[in-house]
């Protein structure tokens, strides 16, 4: 059987109808979808919060939180690194609104089980990384379903804005989800914020029982090997596709770890308490809205020039974090570096999901989730380590420098990138 794709055609214009960033809302499974999504991120966003800070304050000293943050990266790296491949194929082979179904009520089990174990105080190190690792598992199925059936919600000159509104839905939250988990875990304890994230996972349940079914995109009934290399084939032999990815690893590697990282950094770089993690990762959650923003404003247009743009401002922003020592600069920059990650994370995906055919998106964007929530823990268990040996400002300034420097490579050598 011959596994290999032929590359589909460059979209290098604008659809002939201008999309709007609410047009997706439109669409009435899509607007159920955002809302549930929207509010079930709130909570995820105080158990990021929260679990950060539990790891940090479990650690002896500040090399070892840095490491520690790291291996909660790592737990919940292996499973997505593990299970996206074959996530991408059940995207792609069963009816997602039943993927859905399952991995949500998962999550909300997991939340439920941390918020016990920390209200009869019984929570150990080990038991963090374990949920942290079952957490990621369900997410490595969830994103690819998610994901890959946002563009059939929408009409397809509407994809773009959709992709980047489904991102808003998720970092939205995230600027007022840590500052309430710091509270929270001052005033009432943090198993207040896995109670919560528990209850507000089921929003995402409430909006697909009112979905329309989805059928499958694929009727081939082929391996799940042969299938899993066919869409591996097919991200590597696309000329536009296959440096889309490479510099989405690399980032995620050395630089999109910024925010893992940052409880360490809160407690041994800047000197803030829980209160003061919790404005630092608002601050990213603004920024996020704003790369959010962009990706759903700009829809397919430029997409090639805002990815690369993206890439150079969030390297630049991780090698001056790394410099500041100041709170308050600290806060600006921070904006500025999640505006920039997300609008590059945006215009991967919006890249990865237009070149790719119909029955293909699922595995295509299997690769995509792997990389972010694979190699994102991987990268704060990288970052971390080298961290440990030689600080933390200065694996921030190495990891940036390292990620400019392939950024530009990548799109000097490819004139297909730079056209679309």
């Amino acid at each position: 059987m011959n596994l290999t794709r032929p590359n589909v055609a460059l979209e290098t214009k604008a659809p002939r109808r201008r999309a709007t960033i609410l047009a997706p809302f439109r669409f009435h499974d899509f607007r159920l979808l955002w809302f549930g999504l929207l509010i079930s991120n709130l909570g995820t966003w105080m158990q990021i919060t929260t679990l950060g800070y539990l790891v940090v304050a479990l650690a002896p000293s500040a090399a070892k939180a840095a490491l520690y943050v790291g291996l909660l990266g790592a737990s919940s790296a292996v499973p997505v690194v593990l299970l996206s491949p074959i996530a991408g194929v059940v995207a792609d082979r069963f009816p997602r609104r039943r993927v859905l179904v399952i991995t949500n009520s998962l999550q909300a089990l997991t939340a439920l089980v941390l918020a016990l174990l920390v209200t009869f105080n019984v929570l150990q190190l080990w038991e963090i990384f374990v949920l942290a690792g079952l957490r990621s598992t369900t997410q490595a199925f969830d994103a690819p379903a998610r994901q890959s059936w946002v563009p059939l919600l929408v009409p397809r000159e509407y994809i773009g804005n959709a992709i980047g509104l489904n991102s808003l839905a998720f970092n939205a939250p995230s600027v007022v989800g840590p500052p309430i988990a710091g509270f929270l875990i001052l005033g009432v304890g943090p198993q207040a914020s896995f109670y919560i994230n528990a209850v507000t996972t089921l929003a995402v349940i409430v909006a697909l029982v009112f979905m329309a079914p989805s059928a499958p995109s694929s009727t081939v009934r082929e391996g799940v090997f042969a299938s899993i290399l066919a869409g591996v084939r097919f991200l590597f032999e696309h000329s536009v596709l296959r440096g889309v990815v490479l510099l989405l690893l690399v980032t995620c590697l050395l630089v999109r770890p910024f925010q893992q990282l940052l409880p360490a950094y809160a407690a041994h770089v800047v000197f803030v308490d829980a209160r003061g993690l919790g404005v630092l990762l608002a601050a990213t959650g603004i920024g996020a809205i704003a790369g959010a923003l962009v990706t759903a404003i700009v829809g397919s247009r430029r997409r090639g020039a805002v990815w690369f743009a993206s890439a150079i401002v969030q390297s630049l922003g991780f090698m001056v974090l790394g410099f500041v020592h100041v709170y308050a600069v600290a806060i600006a920059v921070l904006v500025l570096i999640a505006m920039a990650v997300l609008s590059f994370a945006g215009s991967s995906n919006v890249m990865i999901q237009m070149l790719s055919p119909d029955d293909m998106r699922g595995r295509a964007i299997s690769v995509f989730s792997m990389i972010m929530l694979g190699g994102v823990p991987a990268g704060s268990l990288l970052l971390g380590s080298v961290a440990s040996v030689i600080g933390l400002p200065y694996a921030m300034i190495g990891g940036g420098a390292l990620s400019l420097v392939i950024a530009v490579w990548i799109y000097a050598s490819d004139r297909q990138l730079r056209r679309i």
